[in-house]
């Protein structure tokens, strides 16, 4: 058994390091990586599972931490969980006793103050039967105070009348008896109208008894039925959970004789067989693997050899591949020589620290199942401190890849780097579990790096139901880059999928090329237990307008089945005739390569009766990778370097500007109390404008005047020439009212 390498404490609460974790009696104590942080501890593997699969997770608040001996603990959560763990060595388990113990304190103290907003179902389910109840017995009670006043007020009235009675007995005036009369004659009428109300009053009293009984039952049902759903949600995950365990137990077991079993135990292996100390807690996401379309192999060695009978064919292909190859490093060398002549303003490379802050989240989702995510109202705790504006103004990270399409003489080494800049928008996603800010009906986001990185861009929010955000890159290299993205998002218990709606175009002026595309969906795991991670699955088609050729791009869903690595991205550029001529393959978080095609064939049927075809190719070369994370990143939302900068005050922006959005800026600050208040009251101003909108349109129609709909300052909702499609094209005139410093026609949305 070898020794696990000491804890690493990291900064805040957090601390890191490998155990032994006691499995079962056949394969004895494995090694696993362990995680304490926010008063929870949780294992994995490996850390490379950090970033999608968590094993195990038990919260510390409600765990017992005891002490076996010098190396071995125990941690158990009422016999739900109970990890039996040991240490390198005493020294090694104290410093892990210890972290433990200071974590469970904290937590303790972290779940007595969210208990009010975990427990915020149950107790509004509880308040609407005592207000209930509560209601009849104040309703009985005030008619019981009306018999009484109806029986005071007919002694009253019976003595008026009598007294009154005596009067017209006596020898009056005949102006007084007439007046008396009348006297007599309105508090019969009053007695008369007083028993009427409180006959009507018994009858409520009767009528609301017979029914209360009613109310309550559809009351309990309703209850009854929720917690039902609750409880059957929570059940299927760890159904889930359990046929997935038999599932691997019943196709690996069989594969290994009883003797390698004993032979295994205290090894470090990590295969499919050491799935048995796995505990419920484990959810993460299996999609079935499915077979590649087609197979890559080395090209044959003479297409390596510029022989003169070929030099008309295959030497004027390879002359294309090397210049595919060799043009990278030269551009970018350039690019960096021309940079470095322009000073780079210098921008902030990190932001306050994301406060430790408790909230149970399913407590909040649970009632929000089949809903539009757009609808729900979500604290800020759920949050990033950036706007959907700014969120997608990040699809511009690596806007190098647009640069070196633009100087592309031949439109397949084109498609190349676009399918390459379309796969990296999302390597910022892999990390952020966190909802953007959704934006405000006419809020804008600018990012003006002409200066330093070539380039400016403007986003809208131009419609707030369904929400939908347009946006405008251009750049002085010859490319430019437009989209309006709508978001339709679904939560489903287990899981919430968003689908962006909307195409994306990407213009070349010097041979205008205009290439389409769309995006995938994305989709967040493990929502009502396990750790929070993401994934991006389904297919691309990047289309070039103008030459027809083609680019069809696979994200493969997560699967823990799957031999290949995950995140996998695979891709075939075409031409117009179905021509392949280059394949890319890589993962949407890591890097992208491209090979040339030399020769395609027909191979062997597949498992599924089709033909997959072979393809030659030549050695793969790097299209993109991506930047490394700032330090201290994920205290920081696990933002970019360039997410980073997109909050930053800047001046001259439009007073609509996410940047100025103050419950925003009061997250980013870590004041999340005061955000939450100030997205209360910036939500509530909108839903004013809406109706305020609504009414003088209703008001328009019965007048039967024309109210034009809500209209987008920057951009003009027209018929796209390309795709025929109903979306914003940016009309121009931001940059020139900048300049201007003219924001007279911005709303007033902050």
């Amino acid at each position: 058994m070898s020794e696990p390498k000491a804890a690493s404490p990291t900064t805040g609460d957090t601390y890191k390091g490998w155990l032994f974790k006691w499995t079962n009696y056949i394969k004895g104590y494995q090694r696993r990586w362990f995680v304490l942080s926010n008063g929870l501890l949780s294992y994995y593997r490996t850390q490379a599972e950090m970033g999608h699969t968590c094993r195990g997770t038990i919260n510390l608040a409600t765990a017992n931490i005891s002490v076996e001996d010098s190396c071995n603990f125990i941690i158990s959560n009422g016999g739900a969980q109970t990890y039996h763990l040991k240490a390198s060595s005493e020294v090694e388990r104290q410093r892990w006793i210890t972290a433990l113990e200071l974590a469970k304190a904290k937590a303790v103290k972290m779940q007595a103050e969210s208990d009010e907003s975990g427990d915020e179902e149950p107790s509004s389910a509880q308040g609407d039967k005592t207000e209930l109840q509560a209601t009849l017995r104040t309703l009985s009670s005030k008619v019981e105070d009306l018999s009484t006043c109806n029986d005071l007020i007919g002694k009253h009235g019976s003595a008026l009348q009598r007294s009154l009675s005596e009067l017209e007995s006596l020898k009056l005036p005949p102006e007084s008896s007439e007046k008396i009369k009348q006297v007599n004659e309105r508090a019969t009428l009053f007695r008369i109208t007083s028993n009427a109300m409180i006959n009507a009053c018994r009858d409520f009293l009767s009528l609301a008894q017979t029914h209360s009984k009613k109310w309550q039952k559809a009351l309990q049902y309703e209850r009854d039925q929720r917690i039902r759903l609750e409880e059957t949600l929570e059940q299927l995950a760890k159904q889930h959970n359990n046929l997935e365990r038999a599932f691997r137990g019943a196709t690996v077991l069989p594969a290994s004789s009883p003797g390698s079993a004993g032979s295994s135990k205290g090894s470090g292996s990590h295969g499919k067989g050491d799935m048995s100390d796995e505990d419920e807690e484990n959810e993460f996401f299996d999609a079935m693997e499915d077979a590649p379309e087609f197979i890559t192999v080395p090209a044959d060695p003479k297409y390596h050899k510029r022989t003169g009978s070929n030099i008309s064919g295959i030497s004027s292909e390879l002359a294309l591949e090397d210049h595919l190859m060799e043009e990278q490093p030269v551009a970018a060398n350039h690019e960096l020589s021309t940079r470095e002549i322009v000073p780079r303003k210098k921008r902030r490379n990190r932001i306050p620290d994301k406060p430790n802050y408790s909230l149970n989240l399913w407590s909040i989702m649970k009632n929000c199942i089949g809903k539009e995510l757009s609808k729900i109202p979500m604290p800020v705790n759920f949050n990033e401190p950036i706007s959907m504006l700014q969120r997608l103004t990040e699809d511009l990270e690596y806007y190098e890849l647009l640069d070196r399409a633009a100087k592309c003489e031949n439109s397949l080494e084109q498609l190349c780097y676009v399918a390459a800049f379309t796969v990296s928008s999302y390597s910022t996603t892999v990390y952020r579990t966190g909802k953007p800010f959704n934006p405000l009906l006419g809020e804008t986001f600018e990012l003006d790096r002409m200066d330093d990185c070539g380039y400016r861009s403007i986003c809208e929010q131009v419609s707030h139901h369904p929400p939908a955000a347009a946006h405008h890159a251009e750049s002085k290299r010859g490319w430019t880059l437009r989209q309006e993205i709508a978001i339709a998002s679904k939560f489903r218990g287990k899981y919430l999928s968003i689908m962006p709606l909307g195409s994306i175009h990407c213009i070349f002026a010097n041979s205008n090329n205009h290439y389409t595309w769309k995006k995938v969906t994305t989709t967040v795991h493990n929502i009502i237990v396990g750790k929070l991670w993401i994934d991006q699955s389904g297919e691309i088609d990047i289309v070039n307008h103008k030459t027809g050729d083609k680019c069809h791009l696979k994200f493969a869903p997560y699967s823990y089945f799957s031999r290949d690595v995950a995140r996998k991205v695979t891709g075939v550029v075409t031409d117009p005739s179905g021509k392949a001529h280059f394949i890319l393959s890589g993962t949407w978080d890591e890097k992208m390569e491209f090979s040339r095609i030399m020769q395609s064939t027909r191979g062997e049927n597949g498992t599924e009766g089709k033909q997959k075809t072979v393809y030659q190719t030549l050695r793969a070369k790097e299209l993109w990778k991506r930047h490394p994370l700032p330090d201290n990143t994920e205290n920081m939302y696990y933002f970019s370097e360039l997410a980073l900068t997109l909050n930053e005050s800047e001046d001259g922006v439009a007073p609509t500007d996410s940047r100025l959005r103050p419950d925003q800026r009061l997250m980013e600050n870590g004041r999340w109390d005061e955000a939450n208040t100030e997205k209360q009251r910036l939500e509530e101003k909108q839903r004013t404008a809406r109706r305020k909108r609504e009414s003088e349109a209703i008001k328009a129609t019965e007048d039967g005047t024309h109210v034009d709909s809500y209209k987008a300052l920057w951009f003009e909702r027209r018929e796209d020439p390309v795709t025929r499609e109903l979306t914003h094209i940016y009309k121009g005139g931001y940059w020139e009212a900048k300049e201007k410093k003219d924001w007279s026609g911005c709303p007033d949305i902050f």
